[in-house]
């Protein structure tokens, strides 16, 4: 196949590369190129493609190779791979660049949800570090003072807000923002089908028919055409006999004649991988599997709208009293009664809501001749406030403190080996309310009684964890 590499693509991979190469005096020049963009647009197959055109080795490192059960496995990998691809360049007189693939996935913080590891800011950490001194680059408990050669990264991903500020700042990282307009993605599509025979005319056709799709799409298209001739095999030869002739057979390994790829049959495969990803996206059922978990998001969807305030009057509401028959109750209206003064249901973990109607107490055997007015103190930052044996005096202020101050608040836990490497682990999702937070801290201390356990604060904006305390350690 004849893969089609955007003009702009290349240009901007070449002359990033080429630029890192070059002595210009007086210039100072990212080390750092981050491509990113939306899912499945080609970004790491483009990448590969310039690569490959102008003859460059690459060290390639994943995004799941920057975690790691013991802390500062990852910062030193990348500084052993800087290493090993500088002594490259020196020793085949090529040029060679590391490429790591979905930085975001490893080293971004996607939500509160998402653990912050002392190996996510070790390696933050050490991609700034390199950025500053690319010729000066150790390995940890060595020095070794012979400058390296200058190597290129190129860092993909889809969302670099998730990544740690300082890092992708301008003079550490260039930025490219990947998206193919028609007429790239039409060369695209022309370089994965040039061998099936759709004219020029047809490829147009069948980009502008699924034109919100990204570049994957088309080529999952082509893979699914083959699908039927598969099917064929397998029921030729019995479904009990695919796994020992195609995986352990002295035989040919099976051939499969090129089908015929015509627009239409191409249009009705696409249509159905749409209509898969509908389902997908249209199911939604992790909201009702974890209701119970986002409290916050189940509030606001299920709870319905309060009532429209009435205008104030300087008169009380007259009500007729419940109490009595119809001529007592003439006599005696209650007064100083409104319905706005009803508070709004408060959410309680468990999946209900608290105060939702409040029963007046039963009347005397007197005639009453009025009610006070009644109001429920309703603390918006406190859920249903709940004091707890087992947790101590300052840990509860600790948790009040932090929910007063608009912060979730967060739960890990390590035990007594790893304390020592300060790899703690999270216990869940962040809490919001303070029942919640105490009813999590009775169950995790139970259950990590020999372990150190602590909390922290986590801004709802920035993510920001503050105010790390511990609240048990070990006997």
């Amino acid at each position: 196949m004849n893969y089609y590499i955007a003009p702009r693509f290349l240009e901007k991979i070449a002359v990033f590369i080429t630029k890192n190469y070059l002595n210009i005096p007086g210039i100072r020049v990212p080390l750092i190129l981050g491509v990113h963009g939306r899912k499945g647009e080609g970004k790491s197959f483009q990448c590969d493609l310039v690569f490959e055109k102008m003859g460059i080795e690459i060290t390639h490192i994943s995004g799941g190779e920057l975690e790691s059960p013991d802390a500062g496995d990852p910062s030193r990998l990348l500084r052993l791979r800087y290493r090993e691809t500088a002594e490259l360049i020196r020793v085949r007189g090529k040029m060679c660049a590391i490429m790591i693939n979905d930085l975001d996935a490893g080293a971004g913080r996607f939500d509160e949800g998402t653990q912050y590891t002392v190996n996510t800011q070790l390696v933050n950490a050490t991609l700034m570090n390199i950025a500053d001194n690319p010729t000066n680059v150790q390995l940890p408990g060595s020095y070794d003072e012979t400058p390296l050669h200058r190597v290129p990264i190129i860092v993909t991903g889809n969302d670099f807000s998730t990544l740690y500020a300082p890092l992708i700042r301008d003079g550490r990282m260039e930025k490219f923002y990947w998206q193919p307009d028609r007429s790239d993605k039409v060369g695209i599509v022309a370089g994965i089908y040039s061998d099936d025979g759709l004219s020029s005319r047809e490829i147009e056709q069948l980009v502008d028919t699924f034109s919100n799709q990204s570049v994957d799409f088309f080529s999952a298209l082509r893979s699914r055409i083959y699908d039927e001739q598969i099917r064929d095999f397998i029921f030729k030869i019995g479904i009990e006999q695919v796994s020992r002739r195609v995986v352990n057979s002295a035989d040919r390994p099976p051939e499969f004649s090129k089908p015929k790829f015509n627009l239409s049959r191409l249009i009705d495969m696409g249509n159905l991988m749409v209509k898969e990803q509908q389902q997908v996206q249209s199911s939604q059922l992790v909201k009702e599997y974890n209701r119970a978990l986002d409290g916050n998001r189940y509030f606001r969807e299920y709870t319905p709208p309060a009532p429209p305030e009435k205008p104030k009057s300087s008169q009380p509401e007259t009500v007729t009293s419940p109490f009595g028959n119809g001529a007592e109750s003439a006599k005696n209206p209650v007064k100083n009664y409104s319905p706005t003064q009803t508070p709004l249901p408060v959410w309680q973990s468990g999946n209900r809501f608290v105060n939702e109607s409040i029963q007046l107490p039963q009347a005397s055997s007197g005639v009453v001749n009025s009610v006070e007015s009644y109001e429920l103190p309703v603390h918006n930052n406190r859920h249903n406030e709940v004091i707890s044996t087992q947790i101590g005096l300052q840990t509860l202020e600790q948790v009040r403190n932090l929910i007063a101050q608009g912060y979730h608040i967060g739960i890990e836990h390590v035990d007594k080996r790893r304390f020592r490497t300060n790899s703690w682990k999270s216990c869940g999702q962040s809490i919001v309310g303070e029942s919640e937070a105490i009813t999590a801290l009775e169950v995790n201390l139970s259950e990590y009684q020999n372990e150190y356990l602590r909390i922290f604060g986590i801004e709802p904006r920035t993510k920001r964890r503050v105010m790390e305390t511990i609240i048990h350690r070990p006997e």
